[in-house]
């Protein structure tokens, strides 16, 4: 029997984590568009551009710089991104990382950044809301309190970048390449690991 503070997540197979990718994101597309037809609410714009797509890039850059950092610097966050990324990732294959970053990154930013940005007044206040509960639906329990911090801090970031370019892509395109490029490290990572041992 596990201890309370050695709580371990059972292993999932690939096509487990696929259909609950596919179902969250799902939800959360469904979520935004109730929420935008019955609030009435106006969608952050979709301006794709070079400039967008420099925006997005950098973005993701200095996320994934960060994470890293935090990786390094913080055994709270290694410990809780280490277990949320095995279970996670482990069981996907290299093409399914596309599903990765898309799935999420669309639905999520159509949600948190998109609907609830606008619904909640398009300002600060807004994007320290629809932050803190973006940082909620990343907490697999309590054991995964600091990647949920971590990922309210996205959030933020996320969120402030949309309210000042009044640009939804480009929170999207950080998300996509955020989690694309996280998943794609854990795996080379861990298969150069599994190669040595």
């Amino acid at each position: 029997m596990n201890e309370p503070n050695n709580f371990e997540l059972e292993p999932l197979t690939r096509n487990q984590i696929l259909i609950i990718m596919g179902i969250t994101a799902i939800i959360i597309l469904i979520i935004a568009k109730l929420w935008q037809k019955i609030g009435s609410v106006e969608i952050l714009a979709w301006e794709i551009s070079f400039k967008a797509l420099i925006w997005g890039l950098a973005l993701a850059g200095l996320i994934s710089i960060g994470s890293s950092l935090i990786y390094h610097f913080w055994p709270a966050y290694r410990q809780s991104a280490e277990a949320y990324l095995e279970l996670v990732i482990k069981p996907l294959t290299w093409s399914d990382l596309i599903w990765l970053g898309l799935l999420p990154g669309l639905s999520e930013e159509l949600l948190f950044r998109g609907i609830m940005l606008p619904a909640l007044g398009l300002n600060l206040a807004a994007v320290i809301i629809s932050s803190c509960l973006f940082g909620v639906l990343h907490m697999n329990g309590t054991q995964q309190w600091s990647y949920a911090l971590w990922a309210g801090i996205v959030g933020f970031l996320l969120g402030y970048v949309a309210l000042i370019t009044s640009n939804l892509i480009i929170p999207v395109i950080a998300h996509v390449v955020t989690n694309f490029c996280s998943g794609l490290l854990w795996k080379v990572k861990h298969n150069r690991n599994s190669h040595l041992a």
